[in-house]
């Protein structure tokens, strides 16, 4: 694996950096970019910090999340590291990987691929959960053991994967509106269908709703938030319903649900309860 990461951007930001980075993903096979956002124990002491990864949504890239959630001053506050990747590989010339806002370019699912041709190139679960967290480990000022995920609607899916599927990688997880149940949502139904194939048996290990309903690992808290107006869990794309109800039904899962009256889908949603998350994940990530 090569550990090399090239410099894009650097800009001061509440006395910590936010930072964005290039390098070559041996999982992706391609040029993938990233967020940092160094916090300033991380900068002014080289003091090891927890870490934090957010992952974002359809037709996202790494900018949406540092430009619009505002969550540096919050990050600065706690010395959090903050690193969020983009949503699917770039720059691999796949026949229709631009024909749809929700597959393909910018819609990655956070699955490992096993359809061709995407199976080459998108394994954005294998990239966010192993390669990254190496390449964050190699390059940064990282505490050993004190890591957390969360992430907004497809991102929100792929946090609670993520977490679900590797009990113990991450000591916090939480989600902004996410798609909890995709082997029952339109948008889910053609990822999967898409990038793992039509045997809906091999859907069920990318599925939060039914990774919860199966998990017997180290107990897990789920901190899932959802705003009351948004469009997208009207149309039963999100479906948070079905995933509370299956933590209900087993012991090593706590779930917090946080419904926001008024609220939609969209950044300004985020903004407003980002440093709740924020604080939430400090608390559990505080070395002890």
């Amino acid at each position: 694996q090569n550990m090399t990461l090239e410099l894009i951007s650097s800009s001061k930001c509440y006395e910590g950096e936010q930072r964005v980075y290039r390098h070559r993903s041996s999982t992706l096979d391609c040029q993938m970019t990233f967020g940092v956002f160094l916090p300033p124990a991380a900068l002014e002491e080289k003091s090891q910090c927890p870490v934090l990864f957010f992952l974002s949504g359809l037709t996202c890239s790494h900018e949406n999340f540092i430009q619009k959630s505002g969550f540096q001053p919050h990050a600065a506050r706690h010395n959090l590291i903050v690193v969020n990747p983009d949503t699917s590989p770039r720059g691999v010339n796949i026949d229709g990987q631009d024909d749809a806002y929700d597959f393909g370019s910018g819609a990655g699912f956070y699955v490992d691929a096993k359809q061709e041709p995407w199976s080459k190139h998108y394994n954005m679960y294998s990239y966010v959960t192993q390669e990254l967290v190496d390449v964050v480990n190699a390059n940064f000022p990282v505490l050993p053991g004190r890591r957390g995920i969360f992430g907004h609607s497809m991102g929100g899916h792929g946090a609670l994967i993520c977490a679900l599927k590797n009990p113990g990688l991450y000591q916090s997880v939480s989600a902004f509106a996410p798609i909890a149940n995709p082997t029952e949502c339109p948008w889910g139904q053609k990822a999967l269908t898409g990038y793992i194939g039509p045997n809906r048996d091999d859907w069920a290990q990318w599925d939060a709703t039914q990774l919860v309903s199966h998990y017997e690992s180290t107990p897990q808290e789920l901190f899932i938030d959802q705003g009351a107006s948004d469009n997208f869990l009207v149309a039963k794309q999100l479906l948070p319903e079905n995933l509370l109800t299956a933590a209900d039904g087993n012991e090593h899962i706590q779930t917090i649900f946080k419904q926001r009256a008024g609220y939609d889908h969209s950044y300004f949603y985020i903004a407003s309860f980002i440093a709740e998350h924020i604080d939430y994940h400090a608390k559990l990530l505080a070395a002890t």
